[in-house]
C-alpha cells in the first residue's frame, strides 16, 4: 500500500506510516499546565478543521499535539481518522489501536471498526463493534454498524437483531431502519423491507438512501403501477433538487458543434464483475476515440480483473468515493465533461444526488437501471423500441432515446464452459430452471410456475441463488411451493458458487423460466450463452421488457408469452419438443454470437451516434435560446 494520498486540493503529500504505535506506551513526563492548555486549544481548533473537512490543517495540529505529548490518545485517534479520510487504512488502524492501547474508549473501538469495514474486513469490524458495546452497551451507532458488518458476513439474522436493538434504543433512528430494510430484502422479506424503508423516510424525509432503496424495491412488486412508481421517483427528485444548486453554465462549448471527441463521463459503483461491467466491457473496447472519449468516475474504491480490463478504455479514472456531491459535481464540471452517464439509477452505490447539481450540460441514464430516476436534471434515458415503446414514454421524467437493436450489448464470459448436451436426453424428464435474485419470484410467479409443474408431471425446477445459502430463505421457498401442491422432491435448490461452476450449472437445465414483473437480464443472456433458451412474459413497463429485448435481439422472439396462460402453454409445448430444445442446445451460442446482442462494434457505432445526437439537440437548444 502506498503512503501517498491525494488531499482535497488535488496535490500529493506524504503521510508517514507510524511505527510501533501499537506497543505499550513508553513512560513520558506529563505535560505541565501551560502545555495542557496549549494542547486543549490546539485540539479545539483541529476539531473545527476536521469537522469542516480541512484535513491538512487538522492533521498538522494533531501532529503538533503528539510532538508535545507523544501519548495523547485523542490526538492519535483523530489522526487515525484523518488517515482514514485519505484512504490509508493500515495507518489509520495503527493509530487508532495505539490510542486504544493508551486509553481504551468505546468510540475508539467503534471508529476502528469503521476503518476495518471500509477496508473490507467485516469480521474484524464486527469484533471492534462488539468491544465498543462491551464498554458501552447502549451505543446505538455501534449496534447499527455491527449489523452492517454482520450483513457483510452474510449473518443476516444476527444483523436483523443488531438493527432492531439500535431501533429499540433509538426509535427515531432512520439509518437503522434503512439498514434493517436492506437486510430484510436479502432475506426475501420484500413487504417488510418496504415498510422499514417507509419508516426511515418518514423519520428523515431528506435521507436519500432509503428513498433510492424503496424505488428499486418497488420494481419487484406487480401491484406497483407505473404512475405510482413515477410519483415516488419525483418525490425523490424534489428532495435531491432542494439539496443542490445546479450549474447553469459549463466550461465546455455547448453552443456549437464540436470537431473533437465528445467527453463522456460515466458514474458507477459497478465498474467490475457486475451486470453493468459485463454489458459495457466489449462496448468500451470498440468505441472510436476520435468520436467519444470516456472518463470514469467510480463511486467506490473497489477493483477486480474486469476493472483491470476496462480501465485502459478510459482517458481518465477519477474516484469520487467519499467525495461530497457538490465537490464531485464541481470536479466533473472542471473536467469539461460534455455528457455524463448515470450507470446506477437507484441501485446500490449510486450517486444520483450529484446529478441534481447538473455538472454536465447533457445527462443520461444507461445501462444500470430500468425506470425513471425522478431527477429532472437527467435529460435522457437510453433504451430501445422494446423496453421504451412510444406508448410508455409517460413513465419517465427523462426523454426516451432509442438505440437500434437492443440497449444492451452482451460481453461473452471469460470463463469458457461447454454447453453440453440436452440434459433431458439422459434424465428422461425436463428440468426447468431459474438462476437469479429470488426476490423476483413473487407469490404470483410461484403460482404460475406451480401450475406449469402440475401440467408437466415429471418435470423438476432447479433454483439457484446466493440467497439460498440462508436456510430461512431456502425453507420458505419449499413451503411456498408445497402450499400449491409441489413437493420438495420436485425442487432442486442450490446456493452461491464460483462463476465457472455457476455456468456449469446451466448444463443441468433444459429451459430457463424468467420471473415477472422483474425478469432476468444478465442471467437471460448468460443462459443463451450456455445454449439454454429462456421463457419470458410480456410486460407493461421497462423493467418487465428487459428479458424481451434480449429475446428479440438474439432471435428468440417466439419465447415471449403474452400472459400467464400463454406462458404456461408455451412452457408445456417447448418441454414436449425435445428436438427443438436439442437444436437450440447445439446452436444457440453461435446464434447469440452472430446476433446484434454480441456485436460490440455495431453497438459502439450506434452508441456514438446516439451521444452525438444528444449533443446536437443540446446545440440546437442553445441556438434557439440566443
Amino acid at each position: 500500500m502506498t503512503d501517498f494520498n491525494q488531499n482535497q486540493n488535488g496535490s500529493w503529500q506524504r503521510m508517514p506510516t507510524p511505527t510501533n504505535l501499537g506497543t505499550a506506551p513508553q513512560p513520558q513526563p506529563a505535560p505541565d499546565a501551560t502545555a495542557q492548555a496549549q494542547i486543549a486549544a490546539m485540539l479545539q481548533t483541529a476539531g473545527e478543521h476536521h469537522e469542516a473537512e480541512r484535513f491538512d490543517e487538522a492533521e498538522t495540529l494533531y501532529r503538533q499535539i503528539l510532538a508535545i505529548d507523544p501519548n495523547h490518545a485523542d490526538a492519535m485517534h483523530l489522526l487515525g481518522l484523518i488517515a482514514h479520510e485519505f484512504g490509508q487504512y493500515a495507518t489509520a488502524c495503527d493509530l487508532i489501536m495505539a490510542a486504544i492501547t493508551r486509553n481504551p474508549q468505546a468510540f475508539y473501538f467503534y471508529n476502528l471498526g469503521n476503518v476495518m469495514q471500509a477496508n473490507n474486513r467485516p469480521a474484524a469490524a464486527a469484533e471492534c463493534f462488539r468491544q465498543a458495546l462491551a464498554l458501552q452497551p447502549e451505543y446505538v451507532d455501534a449496534h447499527n454498524n455491527l449489523g452492517n458488518a454482520q450483513r457483510a458476513l452474510k449473518d443476516h439474522h444476527a444483523a436483523v437483531q443488531s438493527f432492531c436493538q439500535a431501533i429499540n434504543l433509538k426509535p427515531d433512528d432512520a439509518r437503522a431502519y434503512n439498514n434493517l430494510a436492506n437486510t430484510l430484502m436479502e432475506l426475501d422479506e420484500l413487504d417488510a423491507a418496504i415498510e422499514a424503508w417507509r419508516n426511515s423516510i418518514a423519520l428523515r424525509p431528506d435521507f436519500a438512501e432509503p428513498r433510492s432503496n424503496l424505488l428499486f424495491a418497488l420494481n419487484y412488486q406487480q401491484q406497483t403501477t407505473p404512475q405510482a412508481y413515477l410519483d415516488e421517483a419525483l418525490r425523490y427528485g424534489e428532495v435531491m433538487e432542494a439539496r443542490a444548486t445546479p450549474f447553469t453554465t459549463w466550461l465546455v462549448d455547448a453552443g456549437s458543434r464540436v470537431d473533437r471527441p465528445l467527453r463522456v463521463g460515466i458514474v458507477s459503483g459497478d465498474l467490475k464483475k457486475h451486470p453493468v461491467g459485463y454489458f459495457i466491457e466489449s462496448v468500451l473496447a470498440n468505441l472510436d476515440a476520435s468520436r467519444v472519449q470516456m472518463v470514469a468516475y467510480p463511486t467506490r474504491d473497489i477493483a477486480d480483473e474486469l476493472t483491470a480490463r476496462i480501465k485502459p478504455s478510459f482517458s481518465a479514472w477519477t474516484s469520487i468515493a467519499g467525495v461530497s456531491d457538490e465537490a464531485a459535481a464541481q470536479r466533473i464540471r472542471e473536467d469539461n465533461i460534455d455528457i455524463l452517464i448515470d450507470a446506477s439509477g437507484h441501485s446500490t452505490h449510486n450517486r444520483l444526488p450529484l446529478f441534481a447539481w447538473k455538472p454536465a450540460p447533457v445527462q443520461v441514464s444507461w445501462p444500470g437501471y430500468f425506470a425513471s430516476t425522478g431527477v429532472r436534471a437527467i435529460d435522457y434515458i437510453l433504451g430501445d423500441a422494446h423496453v421504451l415503446p412510444e406508448a410508455e414514454a409517460s413513465h419517465f421524467i427523462e426523454k426516451p432515446w432509442r438505440l437500434p437493436d437492443s440497449y444492451l450489448c452482451f460481453t461473452p464470459p471469460a470463463e469458457h464452459v461447454e454447453t453440453g448436451t440436452l440434459p433431458m436426453l439422459a434424465n428422461g424428464h425436463v428440468t426447468f430452471g431459474y438462476f437469479g435474485n429470488v426476490t423476483k419470484v413473487t407469490d404470483h410467479v410461484v403460482g404460475v410456475w406451480s401450475a406449469l409443474l402440475q401440467k408437466v408431471p415429471n418435470a423438476v425446477l432447479f433454483l439457484k441463488s446466493g440467497q439460498f445459502d440462508d436456510a430461512h430463505v431456502r425453507d420458505a421457498f419449499v413451503r411456498r411451493f408445497a402450499t400449491r401442491g409441489i413437493p420438495a422432491s420436485r425442487l432442486i435448490i442450490e446456493g452461491r458458487s464460483a462463476r465457472d461452476a455457476y455456468f456449469a450449472a446451466y448444463r443441468r437445465v433444459d429451459m430457463m423460466l424468467s420471473p415477472f414483473p422483474y425478469g432476468g437480464g444478465t442471467t437471460t443472456a448468460e443462459a443463451f450463452w450456455m445454449g439454454v433458451p429462456v421463457l419470458v412474459r410480456h410486460g407493461e413497463r421497462f423493467v418487465t421488457h428487459i428479458a424481451e429485448t434480449l429475446c428479440h435481439t438474439a432471435g428468440l422472439s417466439d419465447w415471449i408469452a403474452e400472459d400467464d396462460a400463454a406462458y404456461v402453454d408455451k412452457a408445456v409445448a417447448f418441454a414436449a419438443d425435445q428436438a427443438h430444445l436439442s437444436a437450440l442446445r447445439a446452436g444457440l451460442r453461435a446464434q447469440l454470437l452472430a446476433s446484434p446482442l454480441c456485436d460490440a462494434a455495431r453497438f459502439a457505432r450506434n452508441l456514438e451516434t446516439a451521444l452525438h445526437g444528444m449533443w446536437e439537440q443540446r446545440v440546437a437548444q442553445v441556438s434557439e435560446a440566443v
